[in-house]
């Protein structure tokens, strides 16, 4: 497989994987080794029903991605940028749901949808594997390199991180909230290769996002792999 360049599920490929010289696969979790499930408008459309709001999941979709982009603004506004810990990671989904239902609901009625939304993604039953993610979890495993987790999730993956395939696999769970710092900070890369004991060029990334997993892993002098449905 070629590094840097996208992985398309089912193809095989004569370039080794994982590249030489690479002993810790760090996979980026959500979009890359699993996916929400039920997905995440149909979620939310769902949690919010609990509450009496009634909402198509088309415009939860698009609320949830302008909410999304306004919190990576106000992290990457923060000083020092992207620097996060678990208060921040559970304010900043309290404050996207309460964006995405600004217009449907007073507040005490939106926290409540917050509250369900916190333990709903809290739970093994709410993900599930991707192919392209476990295919390349086995595969990076059967060469005989270390598998880590390493995500802008928050506490909550260190929960269910044991109890989902290919995220059991993993001997070694990075979470933003532990760590400190969310992607794209250049210090969430370096505390890995601390934690670890490995030199940047003994580390590849495999991500989904463009910015968040790929360029920031170059920028961190790491090897990177793109994956996705789209690849």
């Amino acid at each position: 497989m070629h590094e840097d360049q996208p992985i398309a599920p089912g193809i095989e490929t004569s370039v080794p994987f994982p590249p030489p010289g690479v002993r810790v696969v760090v996979c980026d979790v959500v979009g890359t080794l699993v996916e929400p499930w039920p997905p995440v408008p149909l979620a939310y459309q769902r949690a919010a029903a609990r509450q009496g709001i009634e909402c198509s999941p088309d415009a939860l979709r698009s609320r949830f991605a302008d909410a999304w982009r306004r919190q990576e603004l106000i992290d990457g506004a923060s000083l020092p940028p992207f620097a996060t810990g678990r208060q921040r990671e559970r304010e900043r989904w309290r404050g996207i749901v309460h964006e995405v239902f600004a217009a449907d609901a007073p507040e005490e009625v939106r926290e409540g949808v917050f509250q369900d939304l916190w333990a709903h993604f809290a739970e093994p039953t709410s993900w599930r594997p991707l192919p392209w993610g476990t295919r390349l979890a086995r595969a990076a495993l059967d060469a005989g390199c270390e598998l880590a987790l390493a995500s802008n999730f928050d506490e909550r993956l260190l929960a269910i991180a044991g109890r989902i395939e290919p995220l059991s696999w993993a001997s070694h769970v990075f979470a933003s909230s532990e760590i400190g710092w969310r992607k794209p900070a250049p210090q969430f890369f370096s505390a890995i290769e601390e934690r670890l004991g490995r030199g940047p060029g003994e580390l590849l990334l495999v991500g989904d996002d463009p910015r968040l997993d790929i360029a920031a892993a170059h920028a961190a002098g790491w090897r990177a792999l793109s994956v996705g449905p789209g690849h």
